[in-house]
């Protein structure tokens, strides 16, 4: 029994870190309809500006203020110098260009933080202990710093899930992915709004970023992999769906966690893309998406 509350404790952990870069992915999905794929690279160099603070000041708190506000910066620059330019173009594959541009400025970001940062692995301490708690004689692996892991998950979805749910700027996001001309003509400025949607997607990635690191290094790669889990996690629940992105990480990281310790470690990678092939099968839309239409 103890064994496997530890098991699922486990992935809830990493369940909410793949729920933040899917809400990062789902952010910019639903305001500009295109599949981020440099995200990763957004994250990895929030990361290193967020390490580059922590060694100057010794204080993780200010470290993930700087990061957030960094990969807020960074995701509203890559759509000003990029994305912008390249919606403005028509032709059969516009709405193609942007995924493959994602796909090469993932690559020159991961290249440009080796240059200045170097390939070694560096290590961010945690702001809270990372020893599991104890109950009698015995001892989960699940910490404080899982718990804050969890809560701070819980935290940015409950904010972006309000924002867009609640707020004339969600409506506004919303409208200028599905109708940028409908929106224009009422009033909304379309560009800048895409613009914010990328910031809080490049927000959402730096926490996510900073979040994983401790746990494991920080190098200039090290985020390739939170990207394929974060896509996959976002499609189970549904790219139109923020909450959607929250329960398919947990079921991501619920279900990893079972098959590393239950089955074996070498199917936990390839067992995630089983669920995304069956999900895609059954329901393509995701567990909360869906193929008409929208809630507000």
């Amino acid at each position: 029994m103890i064994r496997l509350l530890s098991t699922l404790l486990i992935g809830v952990s990493s369940g909410a870190i793949y729920s933040l870069m899917a809400l990062a992915l789902v952010l910019v999905w639903r305001s500009t309809r295109v599949v981020n794929f440099a995200q990763a690279g957004q994250a990895i160099l929030s990361t290193y500006i967020g390490y580059e603070v922590l060694t100057h000041v010794n204080n993780f708190w200010i470290a993930l203020l700087v990061a957030t506000i960094a990969g807020a910066c960074v995701g509203a620059l890559v759509d000003v110098l990029l994305i912008r330019r390249l919606a403005r173009v028509s032709g059969a594959s516009a709405n193609v260009r942007p995924v493959i541009a994602t796909l090469g400025l993932l690559g020159l970001i991961s290249s440009g933080v080796g240059l200045i940062w170097g390939n070694d692995l560096k290590r961010i301490a945690t702001p809270v202990g990372t020893h599991g708690y104890t109950f009698g004689h015995t001892t989960i692996p699940f910490s404080p710093f899982n718990l804050l892991i969890v809560a701070t998950a819980a935290l940015v979805m409950a904010i972006f899930a309000l924002i867009f749910q609640r707020t004339n700027l969600g409506l506004a996001l919303r409208a200028s992915a599905f109708a940028p001309e409908t929106a224009r003509l009422a009033g909304v400025r379309v560009d800048r709004t895409r613009t914010i949607g990328w910031a809080f997607a490049g927000a959402a990635g730096a926490v996510a970023g900073l979040m994983i690191t401790p746990q494991s290094a920080l190098a200039p790669n090290s985020m390739d992999l939170l990207l394929v889990l974060g896509f996959v996690a976002a499609v189970i629940g549904g790219l139109d769906s923020l909450i959607g992105a929250g329960i398919g990480g947990l079921i991501l990281g619920i279900g990893l966690a079972l098959i590393l310790e239950y089955v074996s470690t070498s199917l936990a990678f390839p067992a995630a893309f089983i669920v995304l092939i069956i999900v895609l099968l059954i329901r393509p839309q995701g567990l909360l998406g869906k193929l008409r239409g929208r809630d507000a």
